[in-house]
């Protein structure tokens, strides 16, 4: 059986949005980002828990919505999910 168990978080340098992403576990997901190379303050779930395909659906349209209000660029660490 599928369980809901996938969130939606992002992480914030201060004010700016700098990465949306999706985890089953947020605090180690926290954790990996400290000991990433991303430059942030704060990480916060948005959304969850839900079904993995629903989080991989609502990433791409919260990446988009950003792309939308700053000119068609992502979060500075969403590159890779350039839609």
């Amino acid at each position: 059986m599928v369980k809901r168990d996938t969130y939606i978080y992002e992480l914030k340098n201060g004010h700016e949005i700098v990465y949306y992403g999706i985890t089953k576990n947020p605090d180690e997901r926290f954790i990996s980002q400290v000991n990433s190379d991303k430059i942030f303050t704060h990480m916060r779930r948005i959304r969850g828990p839900m079904f993995r395909k629903t989080a991989e659906k609502l990433e791409k349209e919260y990446i988009q919505r950003y792309q939308r209000q700053h000119g068609g660029r992502p979060p500075k660490y969403n590159i890779q999910k350039t839609y």
